[in-house]
């Protein structure tokens, strides 16, 4: 997975591919043990930024996404381009890679 930084630009996904943002990271264990950065794992849950028009099919009509923004998603681990804008942590993922809404 690569890490892109940008500064104060404007993403817009192409085809079925969908912008997250990524949750904070858990600070503590259930027993209150501080963790480090680098003993953090990386959440794999996160809230639909931006959506892209969809995907085309072999027929040239284009596909409608299953997922809008605002969604919170869990998405699978290893999946996606990781961005920094800012202080914040954003993921850019195709929407096969999308596991699950969570409610």
């Amino acid at each position: 997975m690569a890490a892109i930084s940008l500064g104060n630009s404007t993403l817009k996904p192409l085809g079925d591919r969908v912008f997250i943002k990524v949750n904070a990271s858990q600070e503590q264990t259930a027993g209150g043990i501080i963790l480090p950065d680098a003993a953090k794992e990386k959440p794999q849950v996160g809230e639909i930024t931006a959506v892209g028009p969809g995907r085309i099919d072999d027929n040239g009509n284009r596909q409608s996404m299953d997922v809008s923004v605002g969604d919170k998603v869990l998405y699978s681990k290893y999946a996606g381009t990781e961005i920094k804008m800012g202080d914040e942590e954003y993921i850019l993922l195709a929407e096969k890679d999308i596991l699950a809404t969570v409610a």
